[in-house]
Order: C-alpha cells, then structure tokens, then sequence
C-alpha cells in the first residue's frame, strides 16, 4: 500500500480543514487556500466538490501554494454506475496532480456513501435518508442490509480509484457505518461529537485507533455557531427552517460563537492526546449559510465554517471565534516540528 503523507510524532501529523468548492465563487480559491496555510496553519485541505475539473483546479491551487490535496469526490443521489464513472474521472485528474506532487495527494473515493447514494438505506433522497440515520432506534433495524451494501459499493469503488490512480486512498465513513478498511491506506470516518457523553466520543474514537490497523484520519469535525450546536454536532443545520421562504433560523436559535470554537478546541486536544494521524474540520467557510445582521437571517449560526460569509458579498470572509480556536492549535502543533 502507498503511504500516508504527513510526518511526526505525538500529535496530528494531517492538520486540515475542508474546502467545499461547489458554492464557491472561483476566484475565492486562491486567497483562500492562502489563508488556510498562513492563518490557519493547515498542512493539508480537503478539496470537496462535485465538478471533476472545478476539483483539479483548487486541488492544483492548494499542491502550488504548500498545502497537501485530499480530494473528495461528491456525486449524491446518483446510480452506482455513475458515481463509479464519476469516480474513475477524478481519480485520473488526481493521478496527474500526484505525478506533479508526489507524496502530497490523497484520493478519497466519497464519504457516507449510505447517506450520499440511493439503496443503502430507505429514502430517495439525501433528506430523506437522514431522517433514518439521526434516529438510531429505526436505522438499526436497516444495518445489516446497509452495510453489506456499502461493502460491495465500496469494493467496487476501491478498484475504480486503484485503477487509476497510484498514491493513498481512503473513504469518509459515517460513524455509523462498518468499514473493512483492509484495502485502503488510511481509515477515515467522519467523527461528530454530539449529546453529553464526551467520555462515549473518547471510547468509540479509542475503539478505532485500536481496530483499524493503518492510520486514522478523522475525515470531518465540527458544529454549528449557536447555543446547543455542540448537542447536534453534525445536525447543527437544523436549527434551520428550511422549508420557510426564504430559509431562516428556527425561533429560540441563538448565535454563540464560543460553543463552535470549544466544541473544535476540545476535540483537537483530544486527537493531539490520542496520536490521531489527522484531522479536518468541517469547514472554511459555507456561502450556502451566509452570515447576516438579521437574527432570522443568520443562517451561518447554524453552519459549520470557521469563517462567516456576509450575505450580501459572497467573497469576503470574517473569522469567527473558531478560526482563532484552530489557528491557536495548529500554530502550537507546528511549532512542536
């Protein structure tokens, strides 16, 4: 198998934050990517998106500019043959830009694919398929099915990326999700903290340092900016009403940008403690949830970036408490060597 990139010891050797590219204006990439390394202090972005070129391009972007490329391909709702055939795509763009970088490319071949991809689970669509998966109690009784499933999806995905591209490949897992990591590189899984339990995050983050067998990069992190996000974790966004015209923030959803920047802080000192491989959180920034002065408006307090967007100038940036939060720790960790 190829080798995971990043080096070290004692803390993340990956220090990453994602970057969604489908809703972002294209030339933001570049004084974002240097914002990412300089201010933020990453060795490494997630490229996420479901363009195969708009993905090469940021991707080449972040590989200039000193930052590793994990690129994620995202094609939801579609057959199993054509996210093969979007996969297969992208793992031939990520295969030239390893050519160019070796050692700094990593390949992942999607993520949750029982929420991404239609069959897994009940539901025809994304939306639907989450309702499931939010309540453990039902979705159980889906599991076995789902994750013979998503074995042979992933098998099929597995060689698709392998048969084009030659560097490390990885997946981003659900936590509820049962992988066979022995084909891949690096386990990866989409960890989100969520309810009162921090002691039940730590074990089942324990359980996989200790059954994975190759490194464990925690492919997405984060929280919304509003009081209770750190309870919903990764179902932060439904402190949005989205079925009101326009969208707006449920009634009670305050803004509290504190509560991102510790739920981010604690989990970054908790895979430092762990020897984590790396981490990404989720995300730079969600044009998607711009930010606004108008309380019901202020969709970015239930997004996950660590900088808001204004909603009325999509390409400027405000660093919310939790960019100072992760640019604290990785600066501490890169001073560390």
């Amino acid at each position: 198998m190829s080798g995971a990139p990043g080096g070290g010891g004692g803390r993340p050797r990956v220090r990453g934050i994602s970057y969604l590219t489908d809703d972002m204006p294209p030339e933001a990439a570049e004084a974002d990517l240097r914002t990412i390394r300089e201010e933020l202090h990453c060795t490494a972005v997630m490229v996420v998106g479901s363009d195969p070129e708009r993905l090469e391009q940021v991707s080449r972007a972040a590989l200039e500019g000193g930052l590793e490329a994990w690129v994620r391909p995202r094609c939801a709702d579609r057959s199993p043959a054509e996210l093969l055939a979007h996969l297969a795509e992208v793992a031939e763009r990520a295969e030239g830009l390893r050519r160019a970088h070796p050692g700094r490319v990593v390949l992942l071949v999607g993520t949750e694919f029982s929420l991404t991809s239609p069959g897994l689970l009940p539901g025809g669509s994304e939306f639907a398929r989450i309702q499931l998966i939010r309540r453990p109690w039902l979705r159980r009784r889906f599991d076995r099915r789902m994750n013979r499933r998503l074995g042979a999806l992933l098998a099929a995905a597995l060689a698709t990326a392998r048969g084009s591209f030659g560097g490390p490949v990885t997946y981003g897992a659900g936590g509820w999700e049962r992988v066979d990591w022995s084909g891949f590189d690096i386990a990866g899984v989409n960890l989100y903290r969520f309810g009162t339990d921090a002691a039940d995050y730590a074990r089942r983050l324990d359980a996989l340092l200790r059954t994975a067998g190759r490194p464990v990069v925690v492919t997405e992190f984060g929280c919304g900016a509003h009081v209770g996000g750190d309870l919903r974790g990764a179902g932060s966004f439904f402190a949005v009403n989205w079925f009101a015209d326009p969208p707006r923030l449920r009634r009670g959803t305050v803004r509290d940008e504190h509560v991102q920047a510790r739920y981010l802080g604690e989990l970054l000192d908790l895979y430092r403690d762990r020897d984590v491989h790396g981490a990404f959180v989720f995300t730079f920034a969600m044009p998607g949830f711009p930010h606004s002065a108008t309380a019901p408006r202020d969709l970015d307090a239930a997004g996950f970036g660590v900088v808001a967007v204004p909603e009325d100038d999509p390409s400027a940036r405000r660093p919310k408490e939790a960019f100072r939060e992760v640019a604290a720790r990785y600066r501490d960790a890169a001073r560390q060597g």
